[in-house]
């Protein structure tokens, strides 16, 4: 739920490393100040290498972090990068609609695991923390029509495993088990600890 205590005052404010709006939105909605920075570079591609796919959302988040930290001079920096996973398979963005019908293939009517990476990095210091969330969403089997009218919306663009849970993907997710602002792109109760972590330097 979004944060409803009117004094925010003593929140940092964050550089979000990130052009997704749905990022910002959540931010906002949690009563954080925020500076948007696009990333640079785009984010390499990591599926050849060996990495586990919590490894591999929280290596893709503190690369954004660390290319934002190259333009700021100072603050703390949050960056966020969300994958899909099931049966060790990593699900990210479709790079198109022919793509994105093939990830709904493969996750439709499966239990997917939704996992985002989190890196804070101070861009003066470069002190960092890096943590990874994990939700689990159950897909109904998508009908072929049905699926067809989802990829005309266009709405599996920019979307990891070609779903939104705040757009009308939500019509095909039957249970969410874990963080909903997770699958949603940042995991507001994680990075909560994470900054009551960082203010205390535990």
């Amino acid at each position: 739920m979004p944060n409803t205590d009117p004094d925010t005052t003593s929140r940092p404010h964050l550089v979000l490393a990130s052009a997704s709006p749905r990022r910002a939105d959540l931010l906002r909605d949690h009563g954080f100040k925020t500076r948007i920075v696009k990333p640079p570079r785009e984010e390499p591609d990591l599926a050849e290498g060996n990495l586990s796919p919590p490894e591999m959302a929280k290596a893709l988040s503190y690369f954004k972090a660390r290319a934002v930290a190259e333009l700021v001079d100072t603050g703390l920096i949050v960056a966020g990068d969300t994958i899909v996973a099931l049966g060790g398979k990593c699900f990210g963005k479709p790079t198109d609609r022919r793509h994105a019908r093939e990830i709904l293939l493969a996750l439709s009517g499966t239990t997917q695991q939704v996992i985002t990476g989190v890196t804070l990095l101070d861009a003066a210091s470069r002190r960092r923390l890096i943590r990874h969330d994990v939700t689990d969403v159950t897909m109904r089997k998508m009908l072929g029509d049905e699926m067809e009218a989802y990829l005309d919306s266009g709405d599996w663009a920019g979307k990891a495993g070609a779903y939104g849970i705040q757009d009308s993907g939500d019509a095909f997710v039957t249970r969410v088990r874990g963080s909903f602002t997770n699958v949603v792109g940042m995991p507001m109760e994680l990075l909560e600890r994470m900054l009551g972590e960082w203010q205390t330097g535990s």
